[in-house]
């Protein structure tokens, strides 16, 4: 019979901005995160609040939480550590990756009677601390089930959509939508500021009309106020909006909308927008208005 720690031993590989409001979530609600990240120095302050260091999350833990920038740093992490998979582990995979990736991945763990879970998360790191994300998750069924004390944990609403990959495509389209709400607001922002309209008047306008989305609650007031203090990275988006653009070419399908977004993301990068908060894509709209 497992010791009660082994029960509440959880690994957590990746401590970049959501893989740390994960481990902080773990600790709130009595598990053991055991912690592996490639620069060891992001883990001390975890370590010093009751986190435990593991050069091998995989081999000391029978879930282990993934969270990392891409499906290439995942495929360069893991590798390493997949001698020591083992059967009836279940790997929980949250980065927001490419979703053959992810069919990759069941079949390799498969392979030696153990499970994948793609579960991309679905919020910012700052509403996973909060435990207002949304986690969508695809995979075995069982292993799904098997993992039920972990899903409240991970986010507010959680939903299984089916076999592996299907959860990476669900983000995918997810991160679609809440981008461009978030680009549409930026430029609102500007437009109600080029017209003469105070921003704080229009959002609190938007805020009461037919064009609310949340995204005027979590980003509205950063833009305003210049604040891109980071939730999540606007390269990290752009990166997800560049798998949309090429998961939505292999089956013909062309997205203008999110193409237009892709250039606008760039323009920000060129700016030297890319490790700040997606909410600076605000200034690719207002630099180029001002400099005219």
């Amino acid at each position: 019979m497992k010791s009660n720690e082994s029960v509440l031993r959880v690994g957590v590989i990746g401590l970049g901005l959501m893989g740390t409001a994960i481990v902080d979530r773990l600790l709130k609600s009595r598990f053991i995160p055991y912690v592996w990240n490639r620069t060891r120095e992001k883990a001390e302050p975890l370590v010093d609040r009751g986190a435990v260091w593991s050069d091998n999350p995989i081999a000391d833990c029978d879930r282990v939480i993934v969270s990392l920038y891409s499906s290439e740093v995942v495929e360069s992490v893991l590798l390493p550590l997949k001698g020591s998979v083992r059967q009836g582990q279940i790997v929980i995979d949250t980065t927001t990756g490419d979703p053959e990736q992810s069919v990759k991945w069941e079949q390799r763990l498969a392979a030696v009677g153990a499970n994948y879970l793609d579960s991309p998360i679905s919020g910012s790191s700052e509403q996973t601390r909060r435990g207002d994300a949304t986690v969508i998750v695809s995979g075995q069924q069982a292993a799904f089930d098997a993992c039920h004390e972990l899903w409240p944990v991970l986010g507010k609403n959680v939903f299984y959509v089916g076999a592996s990959g299907n959860a990476a495509k669900m983000k995918l389209v997810t991160n679609l939508v809440l981008g461009l709400n978030r680009a549409a607001l930026a430029e609102g922002i500007v437009f109600a500021e080029s017209i003469g309209i105070e921003p704080t008047a229009a959002l609190e306008v938007l805020r009461g009309s037919a064009a609310y989305s949340r995204q005027m609650d979590t980003k509205g007031r950063k833009m305003i106020d210049g604040d891109f203090t980071t939730q999540a990275k606007l390269s990290q988006h752009l990166k997800d909006v560049r798998l949309m653009l090429h998961a939505a070419s292999a089956v013909g399908l062309s997205l203008p909308l999110a193409d237009t977004h892709r250039q606008l993301l760039e323009r920000a990068e060129a700016l030297g927008l890319g490790e700040l908060d997606n909410s600076a894509i605000i200034e690719a709209i207002r630099r180029p208005t001002r400099n005219a």
